[in-house]
């Protein structure tokens, strides 16, 4: 199934267009003398990538703006339009999917509203480590670098705004380079694109309009959260855990990759008995993360094994003895084995 909306707050295995190039292409202007299909493309760093990339961080959390967000992934578009509110110590995001079922996200500071009309159902849930585009990574990204080199590759336009084009380029095969272009007054990013190893575009999400600085609006998001009349309010139970005190250990993990969050969940209602509960554990390297969710096997749920992709993410699903164990991220497929191969239970 199509990722209609790249939503990374949330955590269940749901397993312009204009703006937009061809997935082949890259419109930054060349350095002169330079192929203009060169891959990978001479080094030229800027003079300080770790400053470079905490402005994108910083423009992705302080800035407010709004505007209208493509995905691409797997030769299917899909949209969505971003509000995004700062003022003081108080951050609210609004993101409302424009195609497909309606649905919807309502985020205050870090408490999470998925709305989904159709159904009257409001998913309550705290804010998980994973970033949501314009966002690079959750921290400050200081170990992006380990695992990236940063290479300049010039200028572009994207949605009416000059933006500064940078290549995050992969040091080792168990992670993708990525593609970015930030807005060179703010740093906010416009568009990124995940690349395999050959340069292809895997996966490209963009604005194709957006307003910069707008006046920020939080009390619109507060109001909308007093609205909820007729929904039904499901808060689905998450214990924070540690894989090592559930009884499992990874050892050998690809380079880089640390476990960042542990959680125990539902996937379900908490007052049906009958819910599953799953064990969520989350690696990042700084810049990509993968999640792991390991449950109790049962015949009439699980069935298929093996892997999928879609753009850029791989998942990764197989029975081990009594478990069943699920694997997913924007990573090659062998990176997952890898995760796999790394799991042990300790009792």
């Amino acid at each position: 199934m199509f990722k209609p909306m790249r939503l990374r707050l949330w955590w269940v295995p749901a397993f312009g267009a204009a703006l937009l190039v061809g997935a082949q292409g890259v419109h930054a202007q060349p350095k002169p003398g330079a192929a203009a299909s060169q891959w990978p493309p001479a080094a030229d760093a800027p003079q300080d990538a770790r400053a470079w990339l905490a402005r994108t961080h910083e423009a992705a959390s302080r800035r407010n703006y709004q505007g209208v967000l493509v995905l691409s992934a797997a030769g299917q578009f899909s949209s969505s339009r971003v509000a995004h509110f700062v003022d003081g110590n108080q951050q609210a995001e609004r993101i409302d999917a424009l195609d497909g079922e309606s649905r919807g996200v309502l985020r205050l500071n870090d408490t999470v509203h998925t709305l989904w009309p159709k159904a009257h159902v409001a998913v309550v849930e705290q804010r998980d480590v994973r970033a949501n585009f314009p966002a690079l990574f959750s921290g400050p990204g200081g170990r992006v670098l380990e695992w990236y080199e940063l290479r300049q590759l010039g200028i572009d336009r994207v949605a009416g705004f000059e933006a500064d084009v940078v290549l995050l380029r992969a040091r080792d095969p168990w992670r993708y380079s990525q593609r970015l272009w930030a807005e060179r007054q703010t740093g906010l990013l416009l568009r990124t694109d995940i690349l395999a190893a050959n340069g292809q575009t895997l996966e490209s999400e963009a604005f194709s309009e957006l307003i910069i600085d707008i006046k920020p609006q939080v009390e619109v998001i507060q109001n909308l959260l007093k609205r909820l009349e007729g929904y039904k309010v499901v808060r689905p139970v998450a214990i924070p855990v540690s894989l090592e005190s559930e009884g499992w250990q990874v050892r050998n993990l690809p380079a880089g990759f640390r476990e960042v969050q542990s959680a125990r969940r539902s996937l379900g209602t908490p007052d049906d008995p009958r819910t599953p509960v799953v064990l969520q554990a989350i690696f990042s390297d700084g810049l990509t993360h993968v999640s792991l969710f390991i449950e109790p096997f049962q015949p009439e749920r699980h069935q298929a094994q093996g892997s999928t992709a879609i753009g850029a993410t791989h998942s990764l699903v197989l029975q081990r003895g009594t478990q069943w164990i699920t694997v997913l991220g924007d990573v090659p497929v062998e990176t997952l084995q890898r995760f796999v191969d790394a799991l042990e239970r300790r009792r």
